[in-house]
């Protein structure tokens, strides 16, 4: 089976994206699929990639991409990648693209299109998760427990009048973009209007909600013919400010822990509330759902969900189902097998 791993993108997780299509490259089982890289500029060109797969992680992927045409539609015939040596059809793709312009519902739509499986949650489900405060919306109508929020969406609102009550401090994040981009930690008031133009370089809308002292929980979400798993509940441990982009990926300053030292009770209410989210979500394939436990009272806090998790073989997505007996290169085969089965 021929299999397109869609990576790069638009969006500020361009990096991240090469890195999870570079591991997802290398731990494919080769004697069942052929993988194919096709990258997407930070101009929204799709490029065949057919270099050396290091350069992924080097960053000048794009610098030496193939000219051959990609032809996601199929507007020739199947989907495919027309090169010189003949067509690749296309059977199944692997859209490991994070944030706006890949993770949020546009790319799907083109899959959709395109009439072909791919991997991973269907339009309308990564729309409404890759907008956080849609995402709040729709969860906070069906009672489900979350930090205190407010939205902003155009310079020059009372920020005061609407922030009042809250207490610092404060995160002020862009709606709609990941692997904490644009996020702010507020101390003081006066730090908040700097913190709000500051998300409002990534989005027209500006969310803010209330800090807790808490603990980070993570799980991962995997469904199979119909089924949805669970995994072990992590625990990220920061050690910086808060759980940042650098933290994520440049100064190795977070702790994983695996599983968390949690009770059977707690874990059986995170477990049972990750069930609820997914299916309110309408969410499919995978997710990583992410939790609050403030750590005074215990009370259990739904974070965000993620619908295109980082997929790195060091990744929270994927260690996660590792610890419970599924290897990354069978999560892999897992997931593919599972969006081809759909699509018959």
């Amino acid at each position: 089976m021929n299999v397109a791993i869609l990576f790069g993108g638009k969006s500020q997780e361009h990096e991240v994206s090469c890195l999870s299509a570079l591991s997802i490259y290398k731990h494919m089982d080769k004697n069942k699929y052929r993988p194919y890289l096709v990258g997407i500029t930070k101009k929204g060109k799709f490029r065949y990639y057919n270099g050396d797969p290091s350069r992924l992680s080097e960053g000048v992927w794009e610098e030496f991409a193939s000219d051959a045409p990609v032809d996601i539609l199929g507007n020739n015939g199947p989907a495919s990648i027309q090169t010189d040596s003949g067509l690749i059809e296309i059977n199944c793709v692997f859209p490991v693209l994070h944030g706006p312009f890949g993770e949020d519902g546009r790319v799907q739509g083109i899959l959709d299109y395109a009439n072909i499986p791919y991997v991973g949650n269907k339009l309308l489900s990564s729309a409404i998760c890759m907008d956080k405060v849609v995402t709040k919306d729709l969860l906070k109508l069906n009672k489900i427990p979350q930090t205190k929020y407010a939205v902003i969406d155009k310079v020059g609102l009372d920020v005061e009048s609407l922030l009042e009550g809250y207490k610092y401090p404060l995160f002020v994040k862009p709606a709609n973009l990941g692997s904490s981009v644009g996020i702010s930690k507020v101390k003081s008031s006066e730090d908040l209007l700097g913190a709000i133009n500051e998300a409002f370089l990534y989005d027209t809308k500006v969310l803010i909600e209330e800090g807790v002292s808490c603990r980070e929980l993570e799980c991962s979400a995997l469904e199979t013919k119909g089924n949805i798993y669970i995994s072990s509940i992590g625990e990220l441990i920061v050690f910086d400010e808060f759980y940042d982009y650098n933290s994520k990926y440049k100064n190795n300053t977070t702790k994983l822990v695996i599983p968390a030292d949690l009770s059977e009770k707690l874990v059986s209410e995170i477990k049972n509330l990750a069930q609820r989210v997914f299916k309110i979500l309408g969410c499919s394939s995978l997710a990583r759902i992410d939790f609050f436990v403030d750590k005074e009272t215990g009370k259990v806090m739904v974070n965000e969900v993620n619908t295109m998790p980082g997929f790195t073989n060091i990744s929270m997505y994927p260690k996660l189902l590792e610890n419970d007996g599924i290897s990354y290169s069978e999560l892999i085969d897992k997931l593919i097998s599972s969006a081809v089965e759909e699509y018959e």
